[in-house]
């Protein structure tokens, strides 16, 4: 993969991991349905002023594959990543997020649109073997609160990597920005009835709109649109990299602005989440300084 796009994805990674500490914020005075919400309401109106301002036009043509493609990849992740945030910490809720490679990786192979090889199965592995270190940071009681909460979060991470070769095939019919502006216009508008109905347990207090304002316009609208574009350049399983990579941006986060327990389990997690990400994305930075040799 191009430096550059590797890059990209390292700074969205940054960016993915605070929304967890953002939700940590907003999930216990909004509550999870009006967060969710919000935040789709607020990202679709942030990329519309983009698309008319670049004179984008709206996919109307494919309303059908954009209301799925919405539910799968926005709707339902957001939804239950901010029940998950009433019980877990922001970085387990990363560390979690990071299954999206393995349904990712598995839901590519099927589709035909990556290869399944044994590198990106070490990969992942490799990754998993990072989340499972990382995760002495600390215990968390296991209730059955917890409990829900983490499949919650598995189920959001599931949406994320099933839907991500779709994602990748829609790319071929629409553009970036009016593939990311529809799906949250479309989930918002799924959204709206329950949010309508839980709005009255709603608090709106200032802490909770300014995580949200971030959560929409931020690591939800530009960050979006800028993974669909890079979406375009690389493989699904690539372009899911963030997934391991988001895990030390969200229990640093966490830990920088919540408190949340650091362990030195990180460090050689860290490693592992390293190592995963060049096995999964094929980036080798000793490549420019070590050439393979040639083939005979």
């Amino acid at each position: 993969m191009n430096i550059r796009y590797l890059l990209q994805l390292v700074g969205l990674s940054a960016l993915w991991g605070s929304s967890f500490v953002l939700l940590r914020i907003a999930s216990p005075d909004l509550g999870p349905v009006v967060l969710a919400t919000l935040r789709l309401g607020l990202a679709a109106a942030t990329l519309a002023v983009l698309m008319a301002a670049l004179r984008h036009h709206w996919p109307r043509a494919h309303w059908k594959e954009v209301l799925g493609l919405g539910v799968l990849t926005a709707a339902l992740p957001f939804l239950f990543f901010s029940y998950a945030a009433l019980e877990l910490p922001a970085g387990y809720i990363a560390l979690l997020n990071s299954t999206a490679v393995l349904f990712g990786t598995l839901s590519s192979a099927w589709l035909k649109e990556d290869t399944l090889t044994w590198r990106k199965l070490a990969g992942c592995a490799a990754g998993f073997t990072g989340v499972a270190l990382i995760v002495q940071l600390g215990p968390v009681a296991t209730t059955d609160a917890v409990l829900w909460a983490a499949l919650a979060a598995v189920a959001g991470a599931a949406c994320y990597g099933v839907a991500t070769p779709m994602m990748k095939r829609a790319t071929t019919r629409m553009q970036p920005l009016a593939i990311s502006a529809s799906i949250h216009l479309a989930a918002a508008l799924f959204m709206l009835p329950g949010a309508a109905w839980a709005v009255p347990e709603a608090r709106f207090t200032l802490p909770a709109l300014a995580a949200v304002g971030m959560l929409g316009v931020v690591t939800s609208g530009l960050a979006y649109w800028l993974h669909i574009r890079i979406l375009q350049h690389v493989s699904p399983v690539a372009a899911m990299s963030p997934a391991f990579m988001i895990p030390l941006f969200g229990v640093t986060w966490g830990h920088l602005f919540l408190g949340e327990p650091l362990g030195s389990g990180v460090y050689l997690g860290g490693a592992f989440v390293l190592l995963a990400t060049a096995l999964v994305t094929g980036f080798n930075p000793l490549r420019r300084f070590w050439p393979a040799p040639p083939v005979a």
